[in-house]
């Protein structure tokens, strides 16, 4: 039995401790807003907050977590600015297909929590990690910048 602190709840689960994170929100928990993506850490879709830091938790094993926070995109919207990033992406329509959306917003937000105001670098360094198979990264920046305005 592992517990973890997910979207304010303490939650225990039968799972052994090297099970990653993804499959424990997803399988176990039912949260399934974060995807998989590649199972190598690569392409961002399965990003959630750990204490704040956007991680990728398709890799992540869940014994490593310990007591620390994780937020996911369920709850991501509890938050002043994970609120105005989910309204920025719906006002400026960012998703297409919609399928790495969660994991973009879960990096969107970690930088705008670090960053009120960020340059073009500063959202590329962030957004670096996050694939979107559409093209929608003009709407991505587009509403990282509107979030940030608003």
């Amino acid at each position: 039995m592992v517990s973890l602190q997910i979207n304010g709840e303490v939650r225990t689960v039968d799972a052994p401790p090297d099970m990653p994170l993804l499959w424990v929100l997803r399988d176990i928990l039912g949260l399934t807003g974060t995807k998989f993506g590649c199972g190598i850490a690569q392409c961002g879709a399965c990003t959630v907050h750990v204490n704040g830091a956007p991680v990728r938790s398709c890799l992540l094993p869940i014994g490593s977590v310990g007591d620390r926070a994780v937020t996911t995109i369920e709850g991501i919207g509890a938050s002043a600015v994970g609120a105005r990033v989910q309204k920025a992406w719906l006002d400026l329509e960012v998703v297409q297909c919609g399928y790495c959306q969660s994991g973009q917003i879960m990096s969107a937000t970690a930088l705008l929590n670090s960053t009120a105001h960020p340059e073009d670098s500063d959202i590329d360094a962030a957004m670096a990690g996050n694939i979107c198979r559409c093209g929608t990264y003009v709407r991505i920046r587009a509403a990282i910048k509107h979030a940030a305005q608003t």
